[in-house]
């Protein structure tokens, strides 16, 4: 035998795997089927809350589905239009819900982005925990509540009429700590290396925010603000209490009446005239589709704005 064969053969004894390992096979079963039972009770729980969401939406769509095939749903209002007639549209409470959407959006990103920047960059100390502690506060008050602080203020205390600015002031409210949690969850992904190359390089901190951290958390940041308007244009309490209901066409936020999906659905959800019936689950089924439609955008706009690598 060749040294050769003698080197090659104690190479084959090195590499070959140990007789204790035979068992590995069998003593894994155990893991498996517990991987397996973990998967199915996965695959089983997302079924079960699955039901609702598909049962709503498929009785939503059924429903007033009839109603958005009709050009005048999109080009109508309901004035003149009574509960026992059929017809008119909901143009006046999509430009309601879209303008105070808007109004509200306007005044609570920029105020939830930066206290959500001020947390994670520059927050310490005592004024820093009462920030924070404010916004779980915000985070867990009912829309009522809101609405109720708003009116005590903008009415009671000023003398102002209920106008749809006055709504979306209680929106504010109720928007700007949904923002400021998903802004501060996302700028605390940035990794921090990102950060100390802009220092190294010598970028003042501020620049380096609105540079680097900010635009690596665009994404994030758009889904957080899309969260907050999604909540915020399904809320009811603080229309019924600041905003009345109109059946005409009114894009005025200071101007009293202000028509929202919201109003349009409680203005009928009582009666039982199938055309109020009708009109009903038609306002319910546009509000999804506007809330659907702003969360493609946003996704599209964060896509596009979201740093190249």
């Amino acid at each position: 035998m060749t040294a050769a064969n003698v080197t090659s053969g104690s190479n084959l004894k090195a590499i070959r795997p140990p007789a204790s390992s035979a068992g590995f096979n069998h003593r894994s079963r155990p893991r498996a089927l517990r991987n397996h039972v973990a998967r199915v009770a996965m695959w089983t729980a997302f079924a079960i809350a699955m039901v609702p969401l598909v049962w709503i939406l498929w009785s939503v769509v059924t429903k007033g589905g009839a109603l958005l095939l009709n050009s005048t749903w999109w080009t109508n209002s309901q004035r003149g239009i009574t509960n026992r007639m059929v017809g008119g549209g909901a143009v006046h409470a999509i430009e309601g819900t879209l303008i105070e959407a808007l109004a509200t959006a306007v005044m609570a990103v920029p105020i939830g982005v930066m206290t959500a920047i001020y947390l994670v960059e520059y927050g310490r100390g005592r004024f820093a925990r009462i920030v924070s502690f404010t916004v779980d506060i915000l985070t867990g008050i009912p829309s009522i509540v809101a609405a109720l602080f708003i009116y005590a203020v903008w009415v009671t205390t000023f003398g102002f009429q209920r106008v749809g600015f006055a709504v979306c002031l209680a929106l504010v409210l109720l928007m700007i700590p949904v923002v400021v949690r998903s802004t501060e969850e996302m700028l605390k992904l940035v990794p921090n290396e990102l950060r100390e190359a802009a220092y190294a390089l010598g970028v003042p901190k501020w620049k380096t925010i609105a540079r680097v951290v900010v635009p690596t958390a665009f994404s994030g940041i758009i889904t957080g603000v899309l969260l907050g308007l999604a909540r915020v244009m399904g809320e009811t309490a603080p229309l019924l209490i600041l905003g009345p209901y109109t059946k005409s066409i009114a894009t005025d936020l200071f101007g009293g009446l202000m028509p929202t999906l919201p109003t349009m659905i409680n203005q009928d959800r009582t009666e039982v005239l199938q055309p109020a019936v009708d009109r009903v689950w038609g306002a319910a089924l546009t509000l999804i589709l506007l809330i659907l439609l702003l969360n493609i955008a946003g996704r599209l706009v964060s896509r596009l704005g979201a740093p190249k690598t």
